[in-house]
């Protein structure tokens, strides 16, 4: 078992018009540069301001290094592919970006949990909140999570590496996941469908699901409090949620199929590579006063620090 006579694939992409790959080239580079910008821009405000020592900022400048790893594991390739008349990947550089696709992906679902328990401690345990959310647990929350979306992603690999691949190599995706790749192997691989869907699909509808379950139980205990408090309490949560349900739902449809389309899949996992990473910074800061306030110092001090 394993790669047998296939030493590339190659990748369909999203479009075969030349009109429409300009016009995504364009777009997606857009996209990109609005991620990448935005994610950094978050995460040096929060490592250069004291928001650093809030556990809530702390997860969110992870998140946004987790959005823009995640990202830059499929974007540049699939912008750079739109221009080029045949878009090429060799057997070891797929397999390696399906590892770092689900990594980055699934440390960021694992950041969101801890994030959603960071709010519930706060809201619901206010008096333990700094006790409970020490440093130390902080960095065992980010450890817990790099280590758990390891054994996810290798495990995917995995399940992949041990196929035989000797017929058709045309992958109908722009970037190496395990379904497309599924359907390209020379044997029966409806035991493997069912055990990611058992898996990957499950684990993100149970995750997502004791989520919103956790944001109601938020939402339920900030009825009692200041409509000060609240306010603040609940524009903290709406960006959570929003963030969770962009990310959640596509992932969702995608690996939990309710029909064999996969053009359907390319589109879903458009949002969760490009879409979602590219509004978090927007919905975290838009709403947010201390991030905001943040900003202002740490970008005017270095404005001030250059006019020196």
């Amino acid at each position: 078992m394993g790669q047998d006579n296939t030493t590339e694939f190659i990748l369909l992409g999203l479009f075969s018009g030349e009109d429409a790959k300009i016009a995504c080239f364009v777009l997606f580079s857009l996209c990109y540069i609005a991620v990448l910008s935005g994610n950094l821009l978050i995460l040096v405000t929060i490592r250069g301001s004291c928001l650093s020592e809030k556990p809530m900022y702390f997860f969110l400048s992870y998140l946004s290094f987790m959005d823009v790893c995640f990202t830059s594991t499929v974007a540049p390739k699939l912008i750079t592919d739109l221009l080029t008349q045949r878009s090429t990947i060799s057997y070891n550089s797929c397999m390696a970006q399906m590892f770092y696709a689900h990594f980055f992906g699934a440390t960021e679902i694992f950041i969101l949990v801890a994030m959603a328990y960071d709010r519930y401690v706060a809201i619901c345990r206010p008096l333990h909140y700094m006790v409970i959310m020490s440093r130390k647990a902080c960095y065992v929350l980010v450890m817990a999570s790099v280590i758990g979306a390891f054994i996810h992603s290798i495990l995917q690999v995995l399940i992949i590496v041990q196929l035989p691949f000797c017929g058709p190599n045309q992958i109908d995706h722009y970037f190496c996941d395990v379904f497309p790749l599924l359907k390209l192997a020379c044997t029966d691989t409806s035991l493997m469908i069912i055990a990611i869907i058992t898996t990957t699909g499950v684990l993100s509808i149970l995750t997502f699901v004791a989520l919103v379950i956790s944001y109601i139980i938020i939402l339920s205990t900030l009825k009692t409090r200041s409509s000060e408090g609240c306010r603040k309490a609940l524009s903290t949560c709406g960006s959570h949620i929003t963030v969770v349900f962009m990310f959640f739902l596509p992932l969702i449809f995608t690996y939990v199929p309710t029909a064999d389309s996969v053009n359907n899949d390319k589109v879903f996992a458009l949002f969760y590579t490009m879409i979602a990473p590219m509004f978090n910074p927007l919905i975290y800061t838009l709403r947010n006063t201390d991030m905001k306030n943040a900003m202002r110092k740490v970008w005017c001090r270095d404005k001030l620090l250059e006019g020196k």
